[in-house]
């Protein structure tokens, strides 16, 4: 089972699964839906932060990927995993954003990125010393290995983050993202070589505090989606 499915808390207390908090929720249970992002907010944080690039405007991404639950929670079909369907709608939400900001190219994820190709050889070829914020980050193992993962071709870069930095299995990536798992296990590899070669060690022994989330930013994010779910359930006023 999955860590993010455990029904029981640290104290071995017994939870209500995310197939029984998506029900609740669907049938308008606003404190089912707050325990659901409460549950999800690291891992989806984390993949709309591995597209977007950007603390603030992925909490945004977020916080609009959560809206978009809420109102669609009534289609969740509980064969499917709950942090999967949740995961596709945050990576939707944070690749729309990047086309309206028109500022980078988006990559579909199943499009098919070769070894050697132009924008993987155009990333190993970059001059260390002309990215400034490296500079800043030297001495801190954890951001510098953040600074390498945000500079990885986006197919590659939220692969890793789901695989790596939040364990899902190859399967539950495959599904999230709708590729298939032989080209997750592809993607994952090589973004692990990129990031050996950038960093060396370091990948090993610090990935896993990378893109830390503080209990600031999870309280500030349920209790924005919160209010804006509370409006909209009390209805037009006057």
């Amino acid at each position: 089972m999955h860590p993010l499915e455990r029904i029981q808390d640290a104290d071995g207390v017994a939870q209500p699964t995310d197939t029984e908090l998506a029900t609740r929720a669907a049938q308008g249970d606003a404190l089912a839906f707050q325990l659901i992002m409460r549950r999800h907010n690291r891992l989806l944080f984390r993949t709309g932060r591995s597209i977007l690039k950007d603390d603030d405007e992925a909490q945004d991404a977020l916080q609009d990927a959560y809206l978009r639950a809420w109102r669609s929670l009534g289609d969740f079909r509980a064969e499917a995993r709950l942090s999967t369907w949740l995961v596709r709608i945050v990576v939707n939400e944070a690749l729309g954003r990047l086309r309206r900001r028109g500022s980078a190219q988006v990559i579909a994820f199943d499009t098919a990125v070769e070894a050697g190709s132009t924008s993987e050889d155009t990333w190993m070829q970059a001059d260390p010393d002309e990215q400034p914020d490296r500079h800043a980050m030297r001495g801190e193992t954890r951001k510098l290995i953040e600074a390498g993962i945000d500079a990885l071709p986006e197919v590659f870069r939220t692969v890793l983050v789901l695989r790596a930095v939040e364990d899902m299995s190859i399967e539950e990536v495959a599904a999230a993202l709708d590729i298939p798992e032989a080209t997750v296990r592809t993607r994952f590899f090589r973004a692990r070589g990129l990031l050996r070669e950038a960093l060396s060690r370091e990948i090993d022994v610090a990935i896993g505090d990378a893109f830390s989330f503080a209990g600031t930013r999870c309280d500030q994010i349920v209790a924005h989606v919160m209010a804006l779910i509370g409006r909209a359930n009390a209805g037009p006023t006057g």
